[in-house]
């Protein structure tokens, strides 16, 4: 059961904002003997991205990390901002609002560790996957039932969707022939 507080922050959010590492991923960082990186996202996360698209509501990744794996993904799922190699994740969110014309509380910031707690502060919405630090889960508004890169983006996407009257629609157009 989702508190009434919580579907009405979401009900005014436009645009839904994500850390990488341990929220669209489940957090490890695996590299081959020669140095290569790589990740592993959750099928289902992707689709809730595309049904936030589909129904008009910005996404954005802030990462204080730098990926080509993220920028790959993110643009293949139609991510229109992909910022990379930010530590001050409040500092990009409030440019972001600024570039694109927004109030704080139309904007979502889901995170996992102390890194992501000023951003999270900022926004008018602020999410933590079920198994981020405590301190994030102390600060959130809401917290997933899924952990990162297990299914707690599409629980955000899904909330966001559900509270705008929008998840039934979004489900028939990907249903539609």
């Amino acid at each position: 059961m989702i508190p009434q507080d919580v579907f009405t922050k979401a009900a005014l959010i436009s645009l839904a904002v994500f850390d990488v590492d341990g929220v669209m991923t489940n957090g490890d960082l695996i590299f081959d003997a020669d140095g290569k990186e790589y990740k592993v996202f959750n099928v289902q996360d992707g689709l809730g991205l595309v049904m936030l698209r589909e129904a008009g509501i910005k996404v954005a990744v802030i990462s204080a990390r730098s990926s080509p794996i993220v920028t790959n993904r993110m643009a293949e799922l139609g991510v229109q901002y992909i910022l990379q190699g930010r530590r001050n994740k409040q500092q990009t969110l409030d440019g972001l609002l600024r570039d694109l014309g927004m109030e704080r509380q139309q904007a979502a910031f889901a995170g996992d560790d102390i890194i992501d707690l000023p951003a999270m502060a900022a926004a008018g919405m602020s999410i933590a996957v079920a198994d981020a630090h405590p301190r994030v889960r102390a600060q959130a508004d809401w917290t997933t039932t899924n952990p990162g890169g297990r299914g707690a983006v599409r629980e955000i996407c899904e909330l966001l969707l559900e509270s705008q009257g929008n998840l039934e629609t979004i489900y028939q157009k990907l249903l539609a022939p």
